[in-house]
């Protein structure tokens, strides 16, 4: 039987880091992996991968879809690697960025759980730890499921802990995880927001045609910016997998450049 969610505790009073691992192919020399292991409430830990450039410009926390099990080995190793988020990181590195890529705990299906009181703490100790590792400011980032938790997150942190938050292909209409990113209270957002919607976007719980719905949301948020692309190749068995469309599957060079933009004109 799986645990319930735990509540995690502070993160920089015991911040525990494995060994530097390096991924020569995929990253290049001047690039650094390493496993986070943070410890969370009744004894758990919460592992996260932190790949970085020699100085990054900002940091990107980015929360996985699916149920959240990137399966993040103690050397690095990635089990499940084919999230948007996850298959990504090299190019966000070449746009001067580092980026910290959680695992669920225990192997966990967040389904469900990512708009809870709970997660949203995790988020804010993931952001803690994006502050402890290197200087200047921290984004979120949430892909289809995951930008239920940076909503979550993002609503639950103030401007100063983070600069902005972007949100992918996001969940928006109830499908088997019972919630969207509208139960994540999208109007306590207090920072810049950027909504990605490609219009090619064929899965059910994430129609692109959402995407003003989303930014209006975020009421109390500076400026909500809507951000439509279009292509990708369908790879995956369903229109919600990660090598779709809905993944951006083909075009991630280009949405990581107009995104890397946007979080430019923010900093």
């Amino acid at each position: 039987m799986r645990r319930p969610l735990l509540a995690p505790c502070l993160i920089l009073a015991s911040l525990l880091l494995s060994a530097p691992h390096f991924a020569a192919a995929q990253t290049s020399p001047s690039t650094t992996e390493r496993v986070l292991n943070l410890p969370v409430h009744g004894g758990d830990q919460q592992r996260a991968l932190y790949v970085s450039p020699s100085h990054p410009r900002a940091t990107i926390v980015m929360l996985p879809g699916g149920t959240g099990d990137v399966g993040i080995a103690r050397d690095g190793e990635i089990a499940h690697g084919n999230n948007f988020v996850v298959r990504s990181r090299v190019l966000w590195n070449a746009a001067g960025f580092a980026v910290l890529i959680p695992d669920a705990v225990d192997s966990q299906n967040l389904r469900g759980l990512r708009s809870s009181p709970q997660y949203a703490a995790l988020v804010g100790d993931l952001v803690a730890a994006a502050h402890a590792q290197a200087p200047g400011p921290v984004f979120l980032l949430g892909t289809s499921q995951g930008s239920i938790a940076a909503m979550n997150g993002a609503a639950n942190l103030r401007d100063g802990q983070i600069a902005g938050i972007v949100l992918t292909e996001s969940v928006s209409r109830l499908g088997g995880s019972h919630e969207t990113v509208f139960d994540a209270h999208p109007e306590r957002v207090n920072v810049p927001a950027l909504v990605v919607a490609n219009s090619d976007d064929r899965c059910n719980v994430a129609p692109p045609e959402d995407a003003d719905k989303i930014a209006a949301a975020m009421s109390g948020a500076p400026r909500a910016k809507v951000l439509r692309v279009r292509g990708g190749d369908q790879r995956s068995s369903t229109d919600c997998g990660s090598l779709s469309p809905h993944g951006y599957y083909g075009i991630e060079q280009k949405v990581v450049d107009t995104i890397a933009a946007w979080i430019d004109a923010a900093i």
